[in-house]
């Protein structure tokens, strides 16, 4: 029935096909209530066809969508894409957004703006040089704090195993329209307390990547529990920021 089911398919499709035209080649001779009836038909056709290629052009674009391939160091044991640089998310994008506004599950915005002009949305990215079929926009226009961040909540198998000796890194491509410092914040808590390690994300290149060398510090290995990201920027006012990519890995420090 395959086969056949195919052949019979592409056979109706094609006689609706013939039935459009002829009704268009007809429309300027046609009654008003059929043109009436013609256009409910045609309006209710249209807006099926048009989410049907929406939904095929987002699934045919590069990079495949749900693609978790990334680039890694030798002898990394972990590594992790964030499912908004993956998948699509029910609700892309957030306007006049409000601190603790969240885009899925792992990614939320922090600041202290009396009044919101800022833009969130989940972009889908097109480029042969993509790996992430997925990308986040943010907009700023007006900005009256004094901070503002994303932060990343790692899942739990980051801080599974976490040694002094490992070796946390972070790849990223980020876009801006106008420069900006941004800041890398990693946060490890164990127990009761939580280390930090800060490093600048240079956008000299269109790749960036940073490292954040757990040796020069105090954590109890055996009580680490939580693991997150803050991305930090200064002075974000008038600007956009483009995140096509942004991944984590892990590796030990190979030994002397």
């Amino acid at each position: 029935m395959g086969k056949q089911g195919s052949l019979i398919r592409n056979m109706l499709a094609g006689r609706e096909l013939a039935w459009w035209r002829s009704r268009a080649d007809q429309a300027a001779r046609l009654s008003l209530n059929d043109l009436r009836s013609g256009r409910s038909k045609a309006r209710a056709l249209r807006g099926e066809l048009e989410r049907f290629l929406r939904i095929a052009e987002d699934r045919l674009a590069l990079p495949r969508i749900g693609s978790s391939a990334i680039m890694l160091p030798y002898n990394t044991d972990w590594s992790w894409r964030p499912a908004l640089w993956r998948t699509p998310l029910p609700v892309p994008g957030q306007s006049s957004a409000q601190t603790k506004t969240m885009l899925g599950d792992e990614v939320t915005l922090f600041h202290d703006c009396r009044h919101s002009e800022l833009t969130l949305r989940q972009l889908r990215n097109q480029r042969e040089a993509d790996l992430a079929p997925y990308g986040l926009r943010m907009d700023v226009f007006g900005f009256d704090g004094s901070f503002l961040s994303i932060v990343l909540d790692l899942p739990p198998e980051a801080a599974q195993g976490l040694l002094r000796r490992h070796l946390v890194r972070l790849d990223s491509i980020i876009e801006v329209e106008a420069p900006l410092e941004i800041f890398a914040r990693l946060n490890v808590r164990h127990g009761p307390n939580t280390e930090q390690f800060v490093r600048e994300i240079s956008l000299e290149q269109a790749a960036a990547v940073v490292e954040f060398d757990l040796a020069y510090s105090n954590i109890n290995e055996k009580r680490v529990e939580k693991v997150w990201l803050d991305l930090i920027f200064e002075n974000p006012q008038m600007n956009q920021v483009v995140i096509r990519d942004l991944t984590f890995s892990r590796r030990p420090r190979a030994e002397i």
